[in-house]
Formats: structure tokens, C-alpha cells, sequence
């Protein structure tokens, strides 16, 4: 029998591609099938019947763990795809779209696979790859593959064996077809000219760019614009996306984090929807994010001046909305523990709650120790409105989070906050200026972690915070966190540490259940104090147990 390769998150790792002959109808059960996608490193041989079960259900779950080709029609789709059913014969089944590219499949214009949830590449495969897809993403691949591979510490070839070997494509062809598929995006989404689609997703020139869009799909950008379903116009620097994930989704609890921190004037949170402003290469503007659950997505209204910033705007909302996620996966490990299975089913689909801005989620950190959460956002707000660029007209937001270089000499004190806090920020925001610490390109997370520390006044609890939010690690996990510890009815860190070891590689993610609301409904966030006077959880902590109004 033929077997493939998948990863813990499903994703097939082209060994050999699938091409056996299967069933056009399957005797086993779903559930089997997202269980058998969910196995450990260790066994992670599979046959064609489970990417066959996940094709034939059409289960949204699947959406953007592997994509299927077929043979007769020369397209690859998403395992959602609405088209008639191909036989099984006429089916091959790739790990990626880029890999799927690569054999010579161009994408389906009836599922998009452009719109398909990111898979996430924490694990299982090397971290090399998950770090070089993570700069790719951040910055396109700018440079080339040497480049890449020079930053990465290994050799360029090292590395495009491991693209090959893991994920069936090239670090350039994975690069390209992230570009492409963007630009479909904005060419079936907005009302850009194809000029500025070509320089927003990274092409260059237009000529460049309508070669590629014609090799990829066959027609030229205006005629894929003319079987787009637009529907009116938005007014100038607009956009709106639509950006899909895997269910289920818990909007509730993820605006139930924010809410309370959002920083007056710079975000807020109104009527279900999350807004905030946001600075990008010296151009301002603002974006506003709301659930639509009926398309297992959410839908980002973006207001700003430099098409140029869009793909890098749309990452960053999909990442700050952890949006790649496969919470199937991670479910299976966490209902392992009693104690979080009954979180688990009373609440599913909750993430972890990303940040817009590494700086900015630092500075929230150190301004939430020894306070509620409460008190740390009046002091966001205040430091925003002082020091932060006022905006004229952004949807109900005033101003813009400050810079490091404006937060590196202001009079911070003149807010009302301590001298030891006020040093504490300040040090950090000239360590980010001066280019000592960097939230982009991060390698080894853990070096940038002990930099973090070396500050006076950050200890491993705000660091580990970060790590949650900033970097999007899903196994970060503040153990010194008084929350989690009286959730748990513990009395170390130690104790902590050695209790959630279960949890790995998913301790983010059980920090986020132990603090959200307990399974007889939502408690409200209670002021908690530093043990050791130096980190404390007052910027993120909620008391499980605790009932009493702040």
C-alpha cells in the first residue's frame, strides 16, 4: 500500500504522493479520520483513506491541511471544494499549495484555495523550516534563498532539501505562491488597479506580474476580475478581506480578553467588533475585525493609505487573531487532563490572542504588573493619548500607540506611574530603538527572551507573556502566574511546571482555558499581586474561582 507522510496537523509530507485508487464512498468514520491526522510524529504514516475520508466529507476542519489535485481538470482544490466529486483514481493529494503548483495544478476558481486557512508549521516539521516560513512570511523572502539559509545558520541547499523533503516545494516557489495567491485576493476582493495588486504583493512590475498571474491561472488578471462577485464599492483606501479558519472559533472569548485591555483612544471594542489604529512605515490608518461565523471566517474592514502595507497588514491581523490554528489537534492533547476537558467541551475553539505590535504588547506587560487589569489599561491610555500620534478621523480611535523612539526620552512620569516602571520602559524602548532587541526575524526565540530579561524589571513572567502573544509561541506558558497556580490549587511554579507537562506542546493554549471564564459562565478579572514584586500576572490574570465585582 502506498503510503504519505502527514505532519500533526495533517499536513502530507511528499514522500510519495498519493495516487491509489480508493472508494468513492467511505464505511469510516469522520472522527476517525481527524483523530488518525492528529498522531504524533511518531506515527505519522498514513494511508489514502484518510486524506480520502477528509475529501469525501468536505469537513471544514480539514480546510488548508493538505489540498487535492485532479488529474482530468489539471486544478487543485481545498477539501472543501463544492465541485462534483472526482474519482479517486483521477485524485493526488499534496501538502501544500506551492507543492501542488510545482506538479503542475493550477488553483480552482471555485473553492479559491488562495482563502484557505494558513496551516501552522510549530510542529512537526524541523524547526528550520517553521522559522524560515515564519521570515518568509514576514518579509517575502526578500533577498533570496542564500539569504535565507545565511540568516537561518544553515546552507542553501540544506535548505531547499528540507522545503522539498517537508512541505514539497521550494522556499522560492512557496514564496511565489504566497504572492499569487495574495494577488488573487486582491484582484477577486478589491477594486485596486492591477498596478497596485502587482506592487502590494510583491512583484515589482506589473509585466512581472501578469506573466506569472497568466502561467498560474491560465487567464489574465482582468479576466479572473471579471468572474470575480464584487459587490458595490468601498470608499478610497478601503479594503475588505475575508480571512477563513478552521472550526470551531471562540469569538466570544477572544473579545472577552481584548476587550478589557484594549487601550482607550488606540482600540476598543463595540457591538461585537474589534477596531483598532495602527502605524506602518510612517502611514496611519485604522482596521475593524467581526465574526462571520456562517462562512468560518472573520471579516477585517481596513482603512489605509499604502496598498504596499496590505499583505503585511493581513498577516499580522490573521496571527493577532490566531487564525491558523488547528484547534482539533489541540483539543486532542488537552482533553487529556480532566480538569481542562470539561473547559474544553464547555468552550471550544478558544486561541491564544496575538498583538499587533511586539513593542507595544511589552510595554502593556511591564504596565500590568502589581496592577489590575484595569488600572494597566487607564495607564495604556493615558501613555497613548500623551505621547502617541493623534489621528483626525478613525472611526471613533484618537490616537496611535507611541513609537520606542518618542516612549525612549518622554517624561513617562507625568502620567502618574512609578519610577521603577517609568525605567523599566524606558530601558526597553531603547533597546528596541537602538535595534538590541526585535520583535521581526526573531531565530531563536529563547535568545530573544534572555535579552528581554537582561532588563531590569522583566522577568520571566512578562517574557513569557510575550512569547504567548508576540511571538506566537503555542507552548509558551508563564509558570510563576498566580492565576493559573490558585486554578490549580498549587503552591509552586515547580508544581506548576511539572503539572503541565501533559499540556505540551500546547501550554499556551491551556494557560488561555485556565484563565477564561469557568464552565458555569464568565467571572470578571480580580486584582492580583506580584509574588516576588518584580512580574505579575496584573495585566492578564482572571481568578477562575473568583465571583466578586471589580
Amino acid at each position: 500500500m502506498v503510503r504519505v507522510k502527514l505532519d500533526i496537523f495533517g499536513c502530507c509530507c511528499p514522500k510519495v504522493w498519493l495516487s491509489q485508487r480508493g472508494p468513492k464512498t467511505s464505511r469510516f468514520p469522520l472522527r476517525s479520520a481527524l483523530s488518525s491526522l492528529q498522531k504524533k510524529e511518531k506515527k505519522m504514516e498514513l494511508d489514502w483513506k484518510v486524506c480520502s475520508r477528509a475529501r469525501l466529507s468536505r469537513d471544514p476542519r480539514f480546510d488548508g491541511k493538505f489540498f487535492i489535485a485532479v488529474r482530468g481538470s489539471g486544478v487543485y482544490c481545498r477539501p472543501i471544494c463544492p465541485s462534483p466529486t472526482a474519482n479517486e483514481k483521477n485524485v493526488r493529494y499534496f501538502p501544500t499549495a506551492a507543492a501542488a503548483a510545482e506538479a503542475g495544478f493550477r488553483p480552482c476558481l471555485r473553492c479559491r484555495p488562495e482563502c484557505s486557512p494558513g496551516t501552522p508549521a510549530w510542529i512537526g516539521t524541523p524547526n528550520t523550516v517553521s522559522r524560515a516560513l515564519r521570515l518568509i512570511g514576514e518579509s517575502g523572502l526578500d533577498g533570496g534563498v542564500e539569504a535565507l539559509a545565511q540568516h537561518l545558520g544553515v546552507g542553501s541547499r540544506h535548505l531547499r532539501r528540507l522545503f522539498i523533503r517537508h512541505l514539497g516545494a521550494s522556499p522560492n516557489a512557496v514564496a511565489q505562491t504566497r504572492r499569487l495567491h495574495f494577488a488573487k485576493k486582491l484582484i477577486d476582493e478589491t477594486m485596486l488597479s492591477m498596478h497596485e495588486v502587482a506592487i502590494a504583493s510583491g512583484f515589482g512590475c506589473v509585466r512581472r506580474f501578469n506573466a506569472a498571474i497568466r502561467g498560474m491561472y491560465k487567464r489574465t488578471p482582468t479576466q479572473i476580475r471579471r468572474l470575480s462577485r464584487q459587490t458595490g464599492s468601498l470608499p478610497e483606501n478601503q479594503y475588505l478581506f475575508r480571512l477563513r479558519f478552521r472550526p470551531p472559533y471562540d469569538w466570544a472569548g477572544m473579545l472577552d480578553f481584548l476587550k478589557p485591555r484594549a487601550t482607550p483612544g488606540a482600540e476598543e471594542v463595540v457591538d461585537n467588533v474589534y477596531r483598532r489604529s495602527i502605524s506602518f512605515r510612517g502611514t496611519s490608518g485604522y482596521f475593524e475585525v467581526s465574526y462571520e461565523p456562517s462562512h468560518n471566517s472573520l471579516v477585517a474592514k481596513v482603512q489605509f493609505g499604502e496598498p504596499r502595507a496590505l499583505f503585511f497588514i493581513i498577516e499580522r491581523i490573521r496571527a493577532m487573531f490566531d487564525l491558523n490554528a488547528d484547534w482539533s489537534a489541540i483539543a486532542q492533547v488537552l482533553r487529556t487532563d480532566p480538569l481542562l476537558a470539561e473547559r474544553v467541551k464547555a468552550n471550544p475553539g478558544l486561541r491564544v490572542p496575538g498583538c499587533w505590535n511586539g513593542f507595544e504588547l511589552g510595554v502593556r506587560a511591564i504596565l500590568g504588573q502589581q496592577i489590575t487589569v484595569k488600572g494597566a489599561t487607564g495607564l495604556a491610555g493615558k501613555l497613548a493619548s500623551r505621547f502617541g500620534q493623534q489621528l483626525s478621523s478613525a472611526n471613533g480611535l484618537t490616537c496611535v500607540f507611541p513609537e520606542p523612539e518618542v516612549l525612549a526620552e518622554a517624561d513617562i512620569a507625568s502620567i502618574g506611574m512609578p519610577q521603577a516602571r517609568v525605567r523599566t520602559i524606558q530601558a526597553f524602548a531603547r533597546s528596541v530603538r537602538n535595534n538590541e532587541i526585535s520583535f521581526e526575524g526573531i531565530i531563536d526565540s529563547e535568545v530573544f527572551l534572555d535579552r528581554l530579561c537582561s532588563i531590569a524589571g522583566i522577568g520571566k513572567w512578562t517574557a513569557q507573556y510575550v512569547a504567548m502573544r508576540a511571538l506566537r509561541d503555542p507552548d509558551a506558558f508563564p509558570s510563576g502566574d498566580l492565576g493559573l497556580l490558585r486554578a490549580l490549587s498549587l503552591e509552586s511554579s515547580r508544581e506548576l511546571e511539572l503539572r503541565a507537562k501533559v499540556w505540551q506542546p500546547w501550554r499556551a493554549y491551556a494557560a488561555m482555558y485556565l484563565w477564561s471564564r469557568p464552565i458555569e459562565g464568565r467571572t470578571r478579572r480580580s486584582k492580583l499581586h506580584s509574588p516576588q514584586g518584580k512580574t505579575a500576572p496584573g495585566d492578564l490574570v482572571s481568578q477562575p474561582e473568583a465571583t466578586a465585582a471589580m
